[in-house]
């Protein structure tokens, strides 16, 4: 058994595969990862290798006490060994989420031109190539950080909860934030996919991340849905590694 440590800027995604299978997930907050660990130890005794994400802030002291009862665990950064050549410009910025992200994709549609659009915080996109290549991709504020900056840039707009607007024109200056923020994500990520159909056949198009099943319903593009992708493409990353 495979445990899989995705830490976030304040909470921690923790994860149990099985033969490659998804038994077990959970979100904790950072500051109690180490019990959460423990309780899962206790629970899968099995559990033997170990890989931790860190996207956010994990002190040496924390990854230590997680290390002791475990006989492998991985740490990622630029420097493992990846199932696909990179060729990013600066492959030491590329944030380990990206990489996990793409990672899955490797396993999950081989030989494939691929787009992972991963809408969290921050929307990602990254491309791999049916060479096997990294090329890239781009990042674009997420859908909180929009609302967020219309309250915090402005002096009279209000910080809304995201809500799927009912029409294009806003009738009121909620309707109207819904209809901007919203549809404006939905254009864009169409946009990209459009713009990447033009350049590359076979294209496939994965949707993950926090926000995935609130814009999969309403977005035009064919795409896959899939909020553990990252998690499964960590999970990947170990094997690959464990496996040489």
């Amino acid at each position: 058994m495979n445990l899989i440590i995705d830490v976030g800027n304040s909470f921690v995604k923790l994860a149990v595969f099985n033969n490659g299978i998804l038994i077990h997930k959970e979100v904790v907050d950072i500051k109690l990862v180490l019990e959460g660990v423990n309780s899962l130890k206790a629970t899968y005794p099995s559990i033997k290798k170990v890989i931790v994400s860190s996207v956010g802030k994990m002190n040496k002291e924390t990854i230590q006490d997680i290390e002791r009862p475990f006989d492998v665990i991985m740490v990622l950064d630029a420097n493992v060994k990846l199932p696909f050549k990179n060729l990013y410009a600066t492959p030491n910025t590329l944030g380990v989420d990206r990489i996990a992200l793409v990672c899955a994709s490797v396993e999950q549609f081989p030989n494939n031109n691929v787009l992972i659009i991963d809408a969290g915080t921050c929307i990602t996109y990254d491309f791999i190539t049916v060479d096997n290549e990294y090329i890239g991709g781009a990042i674009s504020p997420g859908l909180r950080m929009r609302y967020k900056s219309l309250n915090n840039l402005t002096a009279n707009l209000p910080l809304l909860e995201s809500e799927a607007p009912k029409s294009i024109i806003g009738n009121s200056t909620d309707a109207s934030i819904h209809s901007g923020v919203v549809h404006g994500i939905l254009k864009e990520i169409d946009g990209v996919i459009e713009e990447y159909n033009r350049k590359y056949s076979d294209l496939t198009v994965i949707l993950t991340g926090g926000d995935a099943n609130f814009l999969s319903k309403q977005l035009k593009s064919s795409i896959f849905a899939n909020s553990n992708f990252l998690l499964e493409g960590l999970n990947y990353i170990l094997q690959f590694n464990s496996n040489e």
